[in-house]
């Protein structure tokens, strides 16, 4: 027998038979000849690159992707041939360590099943995470924006500052009674879309309301309240005397109380419009 061939024999001396002169490569060649398999065949076996097990056999440990990947590929390789892998590791431990740290090379044409260069680096990771980030931010406001419009509408309220009166001077004459009766909302302007509703969300009107449609709001409403895109298109009357719009200009206005007590007790008069703001048509 040659000093190369290696004894596959039943015994148990066979499986711990010492890695002979040619290295591990050269034993693990030796025994897949004498089993009379391609390395073909091997790469189906293992499912390792035809090119790394070349290099695995000739010993060329700096050729494989690292120090892991030789001592992995060799112990795939040794249980496939059915031999004792621990012997085969140690040797190529030894060779390793005679060889120096291999440098890794690049020069790859597809990518191994555990392939290192397939997990996505740590920068793409942290862009990934930022933009899903910035995702959920813009869509929170965008969500705010569509379903809560009216959240910063500015208070149909105005204070209104206290003036003492100059001494010798006659008060003022008593305002007119605030108006009272029935609440009427009439279009000036065509397509004006409007919803009126009760304190516990039950819809009293809503369409689009023609040119000089109108709406009069039940008198027994429980705390009637209005939403709309158009209140500067809205003329409102309390008993048949008109009282100032909701707005002077096109805005969303949700959740606006339109009984009778609500609407007066709002200012008595228009806020003066702000130039380059446009009037709300005549009624």
């Amino acid at each position: 027998m040659d000093e190369g061939d290696i004894d596959t024999g039943n015994s148990p001396e066979s499986e711990d038979a010492a890695v002979p002169g040619d290295g591990v490569g050269g034993t693990l060649k030796a025994e897949r000849e004498r089993q009379g398999l391609s390395l073909d065949e091997m790469g189906e076996r293992t499912k390792i690159a035809k090119r790394h097990l070349l290099a695995l056999e000739e010993g060329r440990f700096a050729d494989l992707p690292g120090k892991t990947y030789a001592i992995g590929f060799a112990r795939s390789y040794a249980r496939a041939l059915g031999i004792d892998e621990a012997p085969v590791v140690e040797g190529v431990r030894d060779d390793l360590g005679v060889v120096g740290a291999p440098v890794p090379t690049r020069n790859i044409d597809y990518l191994e099943p555990g392939d290192p260069a397939r997990i996505p680096s740590a920068a793409l990771a942290w862009g990934v995470a930022a933009l899903f980030v910035i995702i959920l931010v813009v869509g929170f406001f965008a969500f705010r924006g569509y379903f809560m419009p009216a959240s910063e509408l500015p208070a149909l309220e105005q204070p209104q500052p206290t003036v003492a009166a100059a001494p010798g001077v006659a008060p003022a004459a008593t305002p007119a009674p605030a108006p009272t009766g029935d609440v009427t909302f009439t279009a000036t302007a065509d397509a004006v879309w409007v919803k009126f509703y009760d304190r516990t969300g039950k819809q009293l009107f809503q369409k689009e309301m023609a040119l000089n449609e109108s709406f009069t709001v039940p008198a027994g409403a429980d705390g009637p309240q209005l939403w709309t895109g158009r209140p500067d298109a809205l003329k409102i009357t309390i008993g048949g005397r008109q009282v100032p719009p909701l707005a002077t200009e096109q805005r969303t206005m949700r959740d606006v109380p339109v009984d009778a007590a609500s609407l007066t007790a709002r200012q008595s008069t228009p806020a003066t419009p702000v130039p380059g703001q446009p009037r709300a048509p005549a009624g």
